[in-house]
């Protein structure tokens, strides 16, 4: 486990021939290090982000907003255009993926068709283990080399000090040689720790299709089966481990991939919207057995999805992207009822937010062409600048109720009926002004036609103020 640090992220792909500079890039960008490359497009821009020691972290937006991009950088597998990423204390730009002790879980699954689960889950350890014995044969082969090149050169000066012997005692001692090397193999050389393993890879991929209780397992072997087969019952998948990917559903695939993940026992997991193939059942089960795995191994993770719903269920904490920037980073009730802006409060929400402009008139009163009504004292000090302008007045469907006609209330009239059984969602439109077009949320036992005209009172204490330019969130003080 290890926290992981993003300082001032930037990533930009080059244009290609005839492709018009994204609007992104046109933003603001007076810091940006690329802000003056017009051959350019920037999708990450200033991205400053600390994910604690085993925090659940979930990076979510929408479509094209760089979140993937960030996450492979992450990992390794896109290089940045400036910026650091620390993971622990290792900052692991220079490194190459396999080095950063980060484990990933693709969108398509990723599994090698042609080995069983259990072969796809022991893939990346038996790799990192031939690895770490690779690193070791080498440094003892070189020593031994040293050791020899100084023998040789001994030798080579006593042969120079003796002189050449008859070519009868040449012979003699070439057999004697030759001999002595072949009882030295005999004897030591499948005994030595660095060299047994290549004897015992030879033997085990010998056996590997004969019959289990003909196979050679070596102890290498025995700790990667342990390890597999304990992650295996962690995600209940022990009566898989002989099938190929192809004799998997979407669900047994995806928890094959975040199994491979596990078995490695990372520092970092990263998710890169791993639930987006399956169905809306599977993925609510899958969501929750992803987070009851997390909790029990905290390890850091950092999930990425454009499903605002997995995001709001899932994270410790939530950080929201568009066009390349981090929007708000929070903890999802946070988001919910302190949105930093217009962007995060569409956002976050479903179904989302509802937007009205309106006018404010000191000291508390709102005004519409359809109601008017005063805000709590609270707001008094916030607004004090934004006496006789415009603001954008949000309010979520839970927010609104239906009332009897009064001036603070709205007039509307019932578009859709969505009946779910445990709430109704209703779109309506305001009577005066049919283009505006609102959402609520209704208690199931009020039955409501389509075409009803209906009037809706706002909840004063639940709304949210945005300024118009800007589009900042504006809070009571």
């Amino acid at each position: 486990m290890a926290q992981v640090v993003l300082e001032n992220i930037y990533k930009s792909f080059p244009l290609r021939q005839g492709e018009q500079e994204k609007e992104a890039n046109t933003v603001a960008e007076s810091v940006s290090p690329i802000a003056d490359r017009p051959s350019s497009n920037s999708v990450l821009r200033r991205i400053n982000l600390t994910v604690e020691d085993g925090e659940f972290m979930v990076l979510v937006g929408p479509s094209g907003c760089g979140k993937s991009t960030l996450l492979r950088s992450i990992a390794g597998l896109e290089v940045l255009t400036a910026g650091n990423i620390w993971v622990g204390d290792r900052l692991v730009n220079d490194l190459p993926p396999k080095d950063r002790d980060i484990a990933m879980v693709f969108q398509n699954y990723a599994l090698y068709p042609h080995l069983t689960v259990y072969d796809n889950l022991a893939f990346g350890l038996r790799r990192s283990e031939r690895e770490k014995e690779e690193g070791r044969r080498k440094k003892e082969e070189g020593r031994r080399k040293k050791e020899e090149g100084k023998g040789k050169k001994v030798e080579e000066r006593r042969g120079e000090i003796q002189g050449e012997e008859g070519s009868i005692q040449n012979i003699e001692k070439i057999r004697n040689k030759v001999e002595e090397v072949i009882n030295d193999l005999a004897s030591n050389y499948f005994k030595n720790p660095l060299n047994y393993p290549v004897f015992e890879d030879f033997l085990g991929g010998a056996t590997r299709k004969f019959p289990p209780g003909l196979r050679y397992l070596s102890e290498r072997e025995k700790a990667v089966g342990k390890r597999v087969r304990e992650v295996a019952e962690l995600l209940q998948i022990e009566s898989l481990l002989n099938r190929l990917p192809k004799q998997l559903s979407g669900g047994q695939k995806q928890r094959v991939a975040l199994g491979r993940a596990m078995a490695r026992n990372p520092e970092v997991f990263l998710m890169d919207e791993p639930l987006s193939n399956l169905d809306a059942k599977l993925r609510a089960e899958t969501r929750s057995q992803i987070v009851q795995l997390q909790r029990q191994l905290r390890t850091t993770t950092i999930y990425v999805t454009h499903d605002q719903t997995e995001a709001m269920t899932m994270g410790d904490r939530i950080a929201i992207m568009n066009r390349g920037q981090l929007q708000q980073v929070a903890q999802p009730l946070e988001l919910y009822n302190k949105p930093a802006n217009l962007f995060v409060a569409e956002f976050i929400g479903s179904p989302p937010m509802n937007f009205l402009l309106v006018e404010f008139s000191a000291p508390l009163l709102i005004s519409h062409p359809q109601f008017r009504f005063t805000l709590p004292d609270i707001w008094a000090k916030s607004l004090q600048q934004y006496d006789g302008r415009g603001l954008i007045l949000g309010i979520r469907p839970e927010h609104l109720s239906i009332n009897p006609p009064a001036t603070k209330n709205l007039s509307v009239q019932v578009e859709i009926v969505e009946a779910l059984g445990h709430e109704t969602y209703l779109g309506v439109c305001l009577t005066d002004d049919p283009a505006v077009r609102m959402q609520v949320r209704v208690p199931p036992e009020r039955s409501i036609r389509v075409g009803e005209e209906l009037w809706l009172a706002i909840a004063h204490d639940k709304i949210h103020l945005f300024d118009p330019d800007t589009e900042l969130a504006i809070f009571p003080r």
